[in-house]
């Protein structure tokens, strides 16, 4: 794959329309084109514990965030018509469906392709699939795994190699 997108969030609980950041990764003739990250004001609006374990975000950090509203107006352009990739394509698509949906969005019906599953095929004999694993099998060292841009950056990386 060619052109696209590499998309990842980060989760502020449970709900899967509390994103908390977006990482966008631009590629065009396999190109890293342009990188965009934010945090995001989640909603429903608290943190769990396990969540802001796993990526180190919390309340303080997206206080005084923008809405999801005003980081899409931002990162719409950036998509202009592109396909979506995300390692575990399922977690980031419904996040973005539910996402639109808490704020009374139109969804575009964004064509996502996954590179774990596209990982499971290239490479069937890794221990395990996780990013960094995969990541790494294409020749990119993740170094902050759970960084919505770092984690984009790495599927962008991926996706140039097996899709």
């Amino acid at each position: 794959m060619k052109d696209f997108v590499a998309i990842d969030f980060e989760s502020a609980n449970n709900e899967c329309s509390s994103v908390c950041s977006v990482g966008i990764v631009v590629v065009k003739d396999g190109v890293i084109m342009q990188t965009f990250y934010s945090l995001i004001q989640p909603r429903p609006n608290y943190y769990d514990y396990w969540c802001s374990k796993i990526h180190g975000l919390q309340r303080k950090d997206t206080q005084d965030a923008p809405s999801f509203v005003e980081v899409w107006k931002l990162v719409d352009p950036l998509i202009g018509g592109l396909p979506l990739v995300a390692h575990d394509k399922h977690i980031d698509e419904r996040s973005l469906q539910a996402v639109f949906h808490v704020h009374k969005m139109e969804y575009p019906g964004y064509k996502f392709y996954d590179t774990l599953a596209a990982s499971m095929r290239a490479f069937p004999d890794l221990p395990n699939h996780k990013l960094y694993t995969v990541a790494a099998q294409c020749g990119y060292t993740l170094t902050h795994e759970h960084n919505a841009l770092d984690d984009a950056i790495a599927c962008a990386w991926i996706a140039r190699e097996i899709l």
